[in-house]
């Protein structure tokens, strides 16, 4: 049952609604987040999304349509993020989420594409910044502010929180906010995913969609004003800033904040703040479960006495995507949670669905929007799955395609940033394409989605969406790769694995050494994003090509790794830490295929 949360009456407009609920004698004082060992109350983010946002006035100087209110931000979770982000809400700016891996020219084409004119970044990402500065072309440097978080020396003048204590005024004052009017439609936040190729894509969040997403989320999972959410997945993603940050605010409850996801400090953290939802992405899932063994020596008594009967664990919900049935059948019995929320969605979200245990197992949730297809490559509509007496699907290759929507209007998606081609890709016809692959199971008279993965051109790892093009190109500078092909493959605890299949220069040989050094260099040079890392490699004579010359890539998904029908294959694999590429055995696949069947995810390996 849903708590008691607050009422207030105010337009969509997040700044009207920091208004209100500082106002609000139920909430003002409340906490509304905490970072260790500090917190804000309601009134306390107001004032503080005040001063930031005179800050942002008086950098930015005159606003006009050659000179937009524009701000990124390259920051870890810490209280100043959230300042960010309500004074970007008074100020009737655009806040710009850059995504802290991100790093060279991917890096300074992102801040560029943004126009942004003032810049906020973490004292632990300055020196990427420097290094690209010579190429930012909006962003004057006395624009470029910190906030200090590593104890170093910073510039002067740039200290973010001197800044603002000097230019503004200190903290603890309640200033009468700048003379601006954001409207529901004023596009609050860019947030950033990735395209099939170029640059990252930044997608637009007005104020209004922010405000129906937290909405849409609290009623879901019945938040209330005594709920404390965790947030550790990054704010800069739709993850933390959709079904974290907002649900949270919407309701009057709270947030508590870690600056990065750490499985060994997820357990003390939800006891200490008395945590009672978490919002995840990926396999975090997966590590905390793993560490909660570790801690309690595998022994599920201690776990129960220690974590799932602790009268200091007040967890009851979790929600995100990536996570495996029997993790989440681990993870509630562990934690002890009423539900666990699995849901399908994207940061454009057009389409979403939610699962819960009344969900057919390995679903994502119930299709309640008729507008929402499977559409085959020619545009048909697929049928649904037919199941066999073990429940595995009779007519896969018909049942699975693309997870559209047929409608005249976008629903929540309201295009790219300064993006009219990746617009025209996304919508085209009256369909919105997602670039997932999906499949119905009809029962009861319900259609239940199913996440395929991706299609061939994108790669969905640990909750986030990239160009599986762009991992290609930049695996074929290597001197003696010519070609090279990326694709998802099946993971035995989350979305999917990174492999790459190349084609080496008559005469050359690679090595697995070599190779894990060219592309640990990339990802120091910030070339290459650490999770576009391949987790396997397959070397190929050639490839098949389609009648217009490009490389099949859909036939080597089929196979992936699948020892037992590549038998021959030269084929390599890292595990998570290793330093180094080894042979992918018959008996390493056996092995992981065990994996697999403990995950009950054995048919993806088999489709």
């Amino acid at each position: 049952m849903a708590g008691a949360r607050v009422e207030v009456d105010a337009p969509l407009v997040v700044r009207d609604q920091i208004e209100a609920r500082a106002a609000h004698p139920d909430v003002q004082d409340r906490p509304l987040a905490h970072q260790g060992e500090r917190s804000w109350s309601y009134r306390e983010f107001r004032d503080e999304s005040v001063r930031y946002s005179h800050l942002i006035v008086n950098r930015l100087g005159r606003i006009d349509a050659s000179r937009p209110a524009h701000v990124a931000m390259m920051l870890e979770n810490h209280l100043e993020l959230l300042g960010l982000y309500g004074g970007s809400a008074f100020a009737e700016a655009t806040l710009f989420g850059v995504n802290t891996g991100l790093r060279g020219e991917t890096l300074s084409g992102v801040v560029n594409q943004s126009d942004a004119r003032l810049l906020v970044v973490d004292e632990k990402f300055l020196p990427e910044i420097e290094r690209v500065q010579p190429d930012l072309k909006s962003i004057p440097a006395e624009n470029i502010l910190v906030l200090p978080t590593q104890g170093g020396e910073i510039p002067a003048g740039r200290n973010l929180l001197e800044c603002l204590d000097s230019e503004i005024g200190p903290a603890g004052r309640s200033l009468p906010a700048p003379d601006r009017n954001p409207q529901p439609d004023s596009n609050l936040m860019v947030i950033y995913t990735s395209g099939t190729t170029g640059l990252p894509k930044g997608i637009n969040n007005n104020h209004m969609k922010l405000m129906l997403v937290g909405i849409g989320v609290s009623n879901t999972l019945e938040l209330g004003m005594e709920d404390v959410g965790y947030t550790c997945m990054p704010l800069f993603h739709s993850n933390s800033m959709f079904i974290g940050f907002m649900p949270a605010f919407f309701v009057g409850a709270s947030i508590a904040i870690r600056e990065w996801f750490s499985a060994s400090k997820f357990l003390d953290d939800v006891l200490r703040h008395g945590v009672t939802n978490w919002n995840y992405v990926g396999e975090p899932v997966h590590y905390v479960l793993q560490a909660i063994s570790k801690k309690y020596g595998g022994d599920v008594e201690r776990i129960r006495a220690e974590v799932t009967e602790n009268p200091r664990n007040h967890m009851r919900i979790a929600i995100g995507n990536g996570a495996a049935p029997p993790d989440i059948d681990r993870f509630i019995e562990w934690l002890g949670l009423d539900d666990m929320y699995e849901l399908y969605g994207s940061t454009e979200a057009a389409i979403s669905t939610f699962r819960n245990q009344t969900t057919p197992r390995g679903s994502v949730g119930e299709i309640t929007d008729d507008q929402v297809k499977i559409l085959s490559e020619a545009g048909e509509e697929c049928p649904p799955a037919e199941l066999d007496a073990d429940g595995k699907i009779n007519n896969y290759e018909t049942a699975v395609g693309e997870i559209c929507r047929i409608a005249p209007e976008t629903g929540l998606f309201q295009g790219y940033y300064a993006n009219a081609q990746a617009n025209s890709q996304k919508y085209r016809n009256g369909v919105y394409h997602s670039g997932d692959l999906g499949h119905v199971l009809v029962q009861d008279g319900k259609r239940y989605l199913y996440f395929d993965g991706r299609t061939d051109d994108w790669i969905r790892k640990d909750g986030e969406n990239f160009s599986a093009h762009q991992v290609a190109r930049l695996i074929s500078e290597h001197p003696d790769i010519p070609l090279a092909a990326a694709y998802g493959v099946p993971c035995a605890v989350s979305d999917e694995l990174v492999m790459v299949a190349v084609k080496v220069l008559d005469g050359a040989r690679l090595d697995p050494q070599e190779f894990f050094d060219f592309l640990e260099a990339r990802v120091g040079s910030g070339s290459m994003d650490r999770k576009w890392f391949p987790d396997f490699v397959r070397i190929v004579d050639d490839f098949e090509y389609t009648q217009t010359e490009k490389v099949l890539v859909r036939s080597l998904k089929s196979v992936h790794y699948d020892r037992r029908r590549l038998p021959d294959a030269e084929l390599w694999w890292r595990r998570r830490g290793d330093r180094s590429f080894h042979v992918f055995s018959a008996e390493d696949y056996e092995s992981l295929r065990g994996e697999f069947e403990n995950a009950e995810r054995v048919e993806l390996l088999d489709r």
